[in-house]
């Protein structure tokens, strides 16, 4: 009899071991499914994640699983990376200047093209006014650069030659910035004109702004150096 009733003892103590207990569920899918809220007294403090993992809840199953915190780590380290406004582009052959009504007298713009970014996507520059469209509204980190001729010309400082970065909002055109070549007199002996410079400087835009990089004063300039030219710009969001 004795035997009996170890046995029975044991096989229901095999059953409890081996079964799903459910709490506010008749239909426990887990070892211990609850179906409620939780609350947990206390839990002790760590300084460090190496060496522990993170308890997450999957949204679709509310099933608990443990996450490496390194995996939560490099998802937010490429998210807090990713800047899809980033472009950046560099001309160093082909460069010729162009002219569109709304540009103020003197200006007119380099022939960027979309082929020419080192960074960015293409989708952010158009080939057919060769400008950079505004993405979102914010605070823009932008900088051009650009070197006619060789650097160091004869003296061409009439009509004050320089760089400019021009803006489109709706039709209505904007020189937002412009830089000056600037001079070198040697007395006696002759004026050169250092026809390299470089604006860099934060700028507020607004969503479908197109961005222009040219030439002011650019009368004054002699086309045939533009083959010897270089010119860069780039531009990201840098807050909103």
């Amino acid at each position: 009899m004795k035997t009996k009733i170890y046995s029975l003892i044991l096989a229901l103590s095999a059953v409890s071991a081996f079964s799903q207990v459910g709490i506010n569920t008749t239909t426990p899918s887990a070892a211990l499914d609850v179906n409620g809220t939780l609350k947990i007294r206390d839990t002790p403090m760590v300084t460090a994640l190496p060496g522990y993992e993170i308890m997450a809840v999957n949204q679709g199953t509310f099933q608990v699983v443990k996450v490496d915190p390194q995996v939560i780590i490099d998802a937010a380290t490429t998210s807090s990376a990713t800047n899809t406004s980033v472009y950046s582009a560099k001309k160093t052959t082909g460069i010729s200047l162009l002219s569109l009504g709304l540009f103020p007298a003197g200006f007119r713009a380099v022939n960027f093209l979309a082929a020419e970014r080192s960074v960015g996507s293409a989708a952010l520059f158009s080939d057919t006014d060769n400008t950079y469209t505004i993405p979102s509204n914010g605070v823009y980190n932008v900088g051009f650069s650009f070197r006619y001729g060789s650097g160091l010309q004869a003296a061409i400082l009439t009509n004050t030659p320089g760089i400019g970065i021009f803006r489109n909002r709706a039709g209505v055109g904007t020189l937002i910035d412009s830089r000056s070549f600037s001079g070198l007199t040697v007395p006696l002996v002759l004026s050169l004109t250092i026809s390299e410079s470089t604006i860099a400087s934060l700028y507020t835009f607004q969503a479908g702004d197109k961005i222009s990089f040219g030439l002011t004063g650019s009368s004054a300039l002699d086309i045939g150096l533009l083959g010897a030219s270089v010119g860069s710009f780039y531009i990201y969001k840098v807050s909103n």
